[in-house]
């Protein structure tokens, strides 16, 4: 039985840090909805994005999480590196395969290269596009660069150094943490008024909680209604700040959990 479930082809960035989280056994599947049901279905962790630091949030998972009675039992950020593979000079290559966005995060290197960028439908198909086509090149991982045997030529051409992903385990369980690092709620007012987003937030100003994230989704009930996601620290009075929310709105806790980093 696998040990982990998470959004495939193998090689891209939720395979790595599901491997880094779970080491082997990873299940891997095409789409993020299928993450959930996999979760529910074979009663194993999943490993999914959440957001980033440059594109925001993930739509698809935060779309599950509103669907599904699972909870956030973990949280982990990866630095996101994109390194450029070619077998001689890269400025000799015929083309260089690169996913839409991976081409977008190293505008910067392959715009100075003057060679034809052919977009990919993942990382993962750059990496075979490559290795099936001699004189060409592709931005990948590290990890797609070890699995295919293929050389790096430039490490690190992305814009931004500091782009990072954050990824979350989902289970079907609440971890149980004594001293959790953060916790996740989604807050459902279900009809709006002159004040809402104040009277969300003044339990947590009250009791002197840090908000880490703050967005809206549309409800899908009507245009105009929307619920919040809502991530807090585990400082100050959270617990008793959690409960002042829960008297004057709808609250769905996802889980509180502990923070791991998955360095370069």
């Amino acid at each position: 039985m696998s040990r982990a479930v998470t959004l495939g082809p193998a090689g891209n960035f939720s395979h790595a840090m599901a491997i880094f989280l779970f080491k082997t056994d990873i299940m891997l599947v095409p789409t993020i909805q299928k993450v959930f049901t996999a979760v529910i279905q074979e009663q194993i962790p999943g490993v999914l994005p959440i957001e980033n630091s440059e594109a925001g949030s993930v739509a698809a998972t935060l779309d599950g999480l509103m669907q599904h009675d699972l909870y956030i039992t973990a949280d982990c950020t990866m630095a996101i590196h994109h390194h450029l593979a070619a077998r001689g000079p890269p400025e000799a290559c015929t083309a260089i395969y690169a996913h839409p966005q991976s081409d977008e995060q190293c505008s910067i290197v392959l715009d100075e290269l003057s060679v034809p960028v052919i977009h990919t439908a993942s990382n993962a198909a750059s990496a075979m596009a490559m290795r099936d086509n001699p004189g060409t090149g592709a931005v990948i991982s590290d990890l797609l660069a070890e699995m295919h045997s293929l050389p790096i030529s430039r490490s690190n051409i992305e814009n931004n150094p500091k782009n990072e992903t954050r990824f979350i385990v989902l289970e079907t369980k609440p971890d149980t943490t004594k001293e959790p690092y953060r916790c996740s709620l989604v807050i459902d007012p279900k009809e709006d008024h002159a004040g809402l987003l104040c009277d969300i937030l003044l339990p947590f100003r009250n009791r002197n909680v840090n908000l880490t994230r703050i967005e809206s989704r549309p409800s899908k009930r009507r245009l105009g209604s929307y619920i919040f996601f809502l991530d807090c620290a585990c400082t100050g009075e959270w617990r008793e700040a959690i409960r002042d929310l829960q008297q004057v709105t709808q609250v769905k806790e996802l889980g509180c959990y502990p923070h791991y980093t998955r360095g370069a």
